[in-house]
């Protein structure tokens, strides 16, 4: 890999940490100001809600500068949500903001990959994107469990800094004083990212433009017969994933017993799974044969589904480290042809904008029945059973799709080239 690469990474790794610190910080402040439970869920659907109304212009604004620049900027954007959520401001509105300098970052960040890499790297270079992403993820919301905790709120608490302490005065606003930390070191990483050269013909006019240029991209990107099978996995496992989050944090306090600190953990434990996942993929699976990966999808439901006969925090380890690599085993190859596939039909940072608009129109809406499920008091175990079956489900009828189009297409001998499958030349 190219030494660039690496400070990408880096970059990556301290922003996403913050990011997942500051989430678990946030759910304790609505439980601080004793927010009713429908409302932890809507933390993630106010971060993710800019990537959706924002997705036919962050695409450009990635690929109008240099994507180091980009990154920097979008970085600092989530530096003052983060100190919105300190000094007083609601959780939801000040996330919110951290999710507009997050949905202005993924395109860069992912971009640039295409940028800086051949498309034959591009698994191996999704597989330790992700999983250090998903090691931020862990060391995330373990580390938000731990500056929440009494031992550690209480020293915390102790700290005198003149103009900054005086507005500490709960365990959570002295996560959120630390976490803060974590966004600072990613801008110094944002300053030592290469330019690659990369340079596009110009993207930013007319906002109802970019809106048409956009949803024509979204339309062609699904009637490509690689692209739409791709997308529509990775719009699935974000929507999912999103809501397994929560699921977990709630199973862990009904059926373990488990205090948000210790939930905090459980999630962590989930994400050292899909980091394992995306590992494995990285070494075992070329891009020519992703589609192998799609039965896992299934698989991960499954399992996902054995979760409500589990009551002991040993076996919720297994079975938790479990689903995340299988998680992490199918995404990362489907990730990567996505990348791939919009590569070649449109630029590197729409493509991604688009991908990030499809993924969290999922998040949104899994997350919206999710709140609306916990607001009727539906059990824990129920939601489980039913978020299983809709995962098995749905990737069964992907897998149905993506057989149609091999038998119409040969879409597997097609992956790598560099031109539209299913489309007119």
């Amino acid at each position: 890999m190219k030494p660039g690469f690496y400070t990408i990474m880096a970059a990556q790794f301290f922003s996403s940490l913050a990011d997942n610190a500051l989430l678990i910080a946030a759910i304790a402040l609505l439980f601080q100001i004793q927010s009713p439970d429908w409302m932890t869920p809507l933390l993630k659907l106010f971060f993710v809600v800019s990537y959706v109304l924002l997705a036919p212009f962050v695409g450009g604004f990635a690929d109008t500068l240099p994507k180091g620049k980009v990154m920097m900027i979008t970085n600092f954007i989530k530096v003052i949500g983060c100190l919105m959520m300190f000094f007083g401001i609601h959780p939801l509105i000040s996330y919110a903001v951290v999710g507009l300098g997050a949905a202005a970052y993924s395109p860069a960040k992912y971009g640039i990959l295409t940028e800086l890499l051949p498309h034959d790297r591009l698994v191996e270079a999704n597989g330790w994107i992700e999983g250090l992403t998903v090691t931020s993820i862990i060391l995330g919301t373990v580390l938000g469990g731990v500056l929440i905790a009494p031992g550690t709120s209480e020293y915390l608490l102790q700290l005198h800094i003149p103009g900054v302490t005086e507005n500490m005065d709960t365990p959570a606003e002295a996560a959120i004083f630390v976490i803060t930390a974590g966004y600072l070191i990613a801008a110094i990483f944002n300053f030592k990212i290469p330019d690659t050269g990369a340079r596009y013909e110009p993207q930013m006019s007319h906002p109802a433009i970019m809106t048409r240029k956009f949803y024509g991209c979204v339309k062609q990107l699904w009637n490509d017969k690689l692209g739409q099978i791709s997308l529509a996995v990775t719009t699935l496992f974000w929507g999912a994933g999103a809501t397994l989050q929560f699921i977990v944090l709630k199973w862990a306090e009904v059926a373990l017993g488990l205090p948000l600190d210790k939930g905090a953990i459980l999630q962590g434990v989930c994400a050292f799974g899909v980091a394992a996942g995306a590992v494995a993929a990285a070494k075992m699976i070329p891009l020519k044969k992703s589609m192998l990966v799609l039965p896992m999808g299934i698989l991960m439901g499954l399992v996902c589904m054995t979760m409500v006969m589990v009551n002991n925090q040993g076996m919720a380890y297994l079975l938790i480290t479990l689903i995340g690599a299988l998680s992490g085993f199918f995404v990362v190859p489907m990730n990567a042809l996505l990348q791939h596939r919009g590569h070649v039909l449109m630029s590197a940072g729409r493509s991604i904008a688009i991908q990030n608009f499809n993924e969290n129109i999922s998040v949104l809406t899994m997350l919206s029945i999710y709140a609306l499920l916990i607001s009727f008091d539906v059990h824990v175990n129920t939601v489980i059973l039913m978020f299983g079956g809709f995962v098995m489900c749905t990737m069964s009828l992907v897998i149905l799709w993506h057989r149609r189009n091999q038998r119409l297409y040969n879409v597997e001998a097609r992956i790598g080239e560099d031109r539209p499958v299913g489309l007119p030349h």
